[in-house]
């Protein structure tokens, strides 16, 4: 789901001025609490940089807004608005809109090799208030159905928590074992410098950014349970591709490739 765009007007050919075009107005789900927040980004590194304004994308439900550059000209936020409410269909309010990626498009495939050795991690011990942000977390995936419950699994992995800027605790998997027996992906990333050169001559940019982008890609079901990992409340695995597990970035590009191909 696209959560922000930008519009990024030239001013010379050596510097660039990003205006903010639009941010899904989270009081939405805000105001909802089976809405869960999955986005792994701190709000600090999400605050808007410069003032917009609010637009309705369809009268019959005033509250699910977007936001606008308050500095646009009149034409390009007439164009934008427009724009926005052709499509407003692909942003997702809840998580229940967003159904993720057909497995028939692309999935995340391990390719573990067989010669390695299944790896059960010893289970660490956390403090109670480390122990409630698991459950907590563990309660919101299982909501999402981005994880479930698993029986004996051959690969076993710890949780690790990491302190957020917003004194909130993150949730990770540590896949080191796992990411030790899986081949590297050499899928090509775009290179940085490739990418600003393509910008020359063009006056207006636009940018996306995908909300929860790796957990819209789902496991490759055999390779669901080698995701495993453990915590007080019992074992699971991730049906969505998650953080942390080596060549995920690989096999999101490919989805990107894929998108703008056609």
């Amino acid at each position: 789901m696209a959560r922000r765009a930008n519009l990024s007007i030239f001013k010379d050919k050596a510097r660039m001025e990003t205006l903010s075009i639009f941010e899904v107005d989270r009081e939405v789900q805000e105001d909802n609490p089976e809405n869960f927040e999955l986005d792994p980004r701190d709000k600090t590194s999400r605050e808007k940089e410069e003032p917009t304004e609010s637009v309705v994308l369809d009268e019959a439900e005033p509250d699910k807004t977007v936001n606008i550059g308050a500095r646009l000209t009149e034409q390009v936020k007439k164009d934008v608005t427009s724009l926005l409410k052709e499509y407003k269909g692909i942003f997702a309010w809840c998580h229940e809109d967003m159904p993720g990626i057909d497995r028939s498009v692309i999935s995340h495939n391990l390719a573990v090799n067989e010669k390695c050795k299944p790896v059960v991690q010893k289970r660490r011990s956390f403090n109670p208030e480390r122990s409630a942000a698991i459950r907590e977390e563990v309660s919101k995936l299982l909501a999402t159905r981005s994880i479930r419950e698993v029986k004996y699994p051959e690969w076993v992995a710890n949780v690790v928590l990491v302190k957020k800027k917003n004194n909130q605790w993150r949730m990770c998997v540590d896949f080191t074992d796992l990411n030790k027996a899986c081949p590297k992906d050499s899928f090509s990333l775009p290179r940085i410098d490739q990418l600003v050169d393509a910008t020359a001559g063009h006056e207006t940019l636009s940018f996306m950014d995908a909300y929860s982008r790796y957990n819209q890609i789902k496991m490759h079901k055999p390779d669901e349970e080698k995701t495993a990992f453990t915590t007080d409340q019992g074992l699971y695995c991730y049906t969505v591709m998650p953080f942390g597990l080596k060549n995920a970035g690989a096999t999101y590009q490919r989805l990107v490739n894929k998108m703008f191909a056609r």
